[in-house]
């Protein structure tokens, strides 16, 4: 027994040394925030206790460090971090792509599509679409972002209920004096 823990262990050291790669461990830690949503902190902690004696989080962990994490080193991506969801509404059904940067969202019924794209260093999120790139909201603070006005001028509200409803307020009136 000690021999096969042993034997296994060296080649997951070799393997883990071999990637020289410290990857994201996309899908322990998606384990992890499901776990902290699946209910209030009592049940969140048995659910954890369960998932260390049941070896869940160590069947994760071994898989991001062996396997996920050395796709991500070679091919640039985490097969993890990529996901596709599916949201209908009344305009139909689309389908978001998230990656490391922002979201493609397709409407499944014409294919018609656009991104939105997170700049880090900027803090600001734009959405492309037709081959064109439009600034959506520039965070300033946490408690403020500065957003387009349809005359080209920016406005910064307040993130909370009152600033929210005075930004919808001044593109009504706006969108009001196109019509």
């Amino acid at each position: 027994m000690k021999k096969v823990f042993l034997s296994v262990a060296l080649v997951a050291l070799i393997c883990s040394s071999m990637t020289s790669c410290m990857g994201k461990f996309a899908l322990t830690r998606n384990l992890y925030a499901w776990n902290d949503q699946v209910s209030n902190k009592f049940v969140n902690e048995i659910v954890f206790v369960a998932f260390w004696i049941l070896p869940v989080y160590e069947v994760c962990g071994l898989a991001d460090l062996l396997v996920l994490n050395t796709i991500e080193f070679w091919s640039g991506d985490n097969p993890m971090t990529a996901s596709t969801k599916t949201i209908d509404t009344d305009h139909g059904r689309y389908l978001v792509k998230c990656d490391e940067k922002g979201y493609d969202v397709t409407l499944e019924s014409t294919g018609e599509s656009f991104r939105l794209d997170f700049a880090q260093e900027s803090k600001t999120w734009s959405v492309q679409a037709n081959g064109k790139e439009y600034p959506l909201m520039t965070f300033v603070d946490g408690n403020h972002v500065s957003v387009p006005l349809s005359d080209g001028n920016w406005q910064t509200i307040e993130l909370s209920h009152e600033g929210v409803l005075a930004y919808k307020d001044a593109v009504s009136s706006v969108m009001m004096a196109y019509k």
